[in-house]
């Protein structure tokens, strides 16, 4: 993969044979990419990250890992990603620094 910039969209679908709240277990994975450090927007349906493609799939493993941690099974996973061949791809570009 390349080391330029990406946008990577993270959907984390906890389930839980105890039928737990899954609000607090998704709050604990955008907790994981707070604390990252890379820019990031939380939507409806998916937090959006920047960074380059091994970091962001770093950060995605630690936030699914919280997950779990936090009391889930299991977690449905997925993901959508944005990247060039030659050149970076940014939130500015997308207007998300808005």
């Amino acid at each position: 993969m390349t080391h330029h910039l990406i946008t990577l969209g993270l959907q984390i679908v906890p389930k839980s044979k105890t039928n737990l709240d899954s609000y607090p277990l998704v709050d604990k994975a955008i907790e994981v990419i707070q604390q990252s450090g890379v820019p990031y927007r939380v939507t409806p349906f998916e937090t959006v990250m920047e960074g380059t493609y091994s970091q962001l799939m770093e950060i995605a493993a630690s936030a699914q890992q919280a997950v779990l941690q936090a009391g889930a099974d299991e977690c449905l996973v997925y993901f959508r990603i944005h990247y060039r061949k030659d050149a970076d791809v940014t939130f500015a570009e997308k207007k998300l620094d808005r």
